[in-house]
């Protein structure tokens, strides 16, 4: 018999689903019988979408979860994150079940308050820090994803139940032949402008890369509260590209131009987009942070530096702009890496089913 598994978090969905979504909750439910609810508008017999922003979603988060524990009488809840579980310690006695509760970790719940949205968020920082603990210390099972997101558990004297990737549909990135590096020296950041990807440390980089590679390019894509620092990159630095946004296939294209990505974030989980330059042959400098050392190896795939010190961030790049040599080798290792963390929507639903078992059990 198939477990009911209800599955919380703030990730935002569209209906009908993507192709590259819809094979991931299709493989789940040959294993179990699901339920989402998540952030969205719409709905159908599987996912119960709120449209709320997110200060008002978390506020609603516990009595929305107590109401699906009772509706759909799930035996597991798998939250998304530490405040997701949070809201579900909340739900149980207010639906009167009790759920197996099981706690995903992405990365380090205490970016949300410190390096992520109003920097007045860190006035809740404390409050946060405690409450994201005792989710990890609550929680049935807790699952991670990598070796740094384990340490963030061990580090409250727990023992992650399983660790293995999240499934991302990377077809798009693994399948068309790699390319040779491009002779132009063009440097890539994708990701959202906050705080935590170090957005003025890259622009400070960039601009002492600029003065040392006059011929040198930054594409940039993303958006976010940190836009004005690549606003005025882009006004005072010849050679800057921004993109706010770019479908998976603009991506490619701009990983395929470009030498090296770059990201200097100050904090991170484990970075997909380092897999999807790995995949397209591009080696990586990266932050001596988070997760980003289990990807990135320096001096093998990648290099990684200090994020707090833009003057090493550009001059890592350099090096690997100006020497195509280097790039050509770490660019071929990264490709060979990424294999090691990917992970099929039928690996990822029975590693899950596992986990569900084990909590269970």
């Amino acid at each position: 018999m198939k477990p009911r598994v209800l599955f919380v978090g703030r990730a935002r969905y569209r209906l009908p689903l993507q192709a590259s979504v819809r094979r991931k909750w299709d493989a789940l439910r040959d294993q179990m019988d699901v339920r989402v609810l998540a952030s969205g508008s719409g709905g159908d017999g599987t996912f119960r979408l709120v449209r709320l922003p997110g200060p008002l979603f978390y506020l609603a988060l516990p009595v929305l979860t107590a109401r699906e524990i009772r509706h759909f009488r799930p035996d597991a809840v798998v939250a998304q994150s530490a405040y997701e579980a949070l809201a579900v310690l909340v739900a149980r006695p207010l639906a009167r079940r009790r759920p197996r509760l099981i706690l995903e970790v992405h990365g380090d719940w205490r970016t949300l308050t410190r390096l992520y949205g109003s920097p007045a968020r860190r006035l809740v920082a404390p409050v946060g820090d405690r409450l994201g603990a005792a989710s990890v210390k609550r929680a049935d099972a807790v699952r991670t994803i990598s070796d740094y997101t384990s340490s963030l558990v061990r580090d409250l004297g727990r023992e992650p139940t399983a660790t293995f990737p999240t499934y991302s549909d990377l077809h798009l990135f693994a399948e068309p032949p790699v390319r040779e590096l491009p002779q132009e020296p063009r440097a890539l950041f994708v990701g959202v402008l906050e705080r935590y990807k170090n957005v003025d440390g890259l622009a400070a980089a960039w601009r002492l890369v600029q003065e040392q590679l006059p011929d040198a390019r930054l594409h940039v894509v993303g958006r976010g509260r940190e836009r004005d620092a690549i606003d005025r990159l882009v006004g005072d630095v010849p050679g800057v590209e921004w993109d706010e946004t770019l479908p998976p296939e603009g991506v490619v294209r701009a990983l395929d131009r470009s030498v090296a990505l770059l990201l200097p974030s100050n904090s991170e989980g484990l970075g997909r987009v380092v897999i999807e330059a790995f995949l397209r042959g591009r080696p990586v400098v990266g932050a001596r942070v988070g997760g980003i050392p289990d990807l990135v190896r320096d001096g093998e795939n990648g290099l990684l530096v200090d994020p707090r010190d833009p003057a090493a961030i550009a001059a890592a790049t350099v090096r690997v702009l100006s020497d195509r040599a280097l790039a050509e080798r770490l660019g071929a290792e990264g490709r060979a890496t990424a294999e090691d963390w990917l992970l099929g929507p039928e690996e990822f639903a029975r590693r899950t089913r596992e986990l569900v078992d084990r909590a269970l059990a």
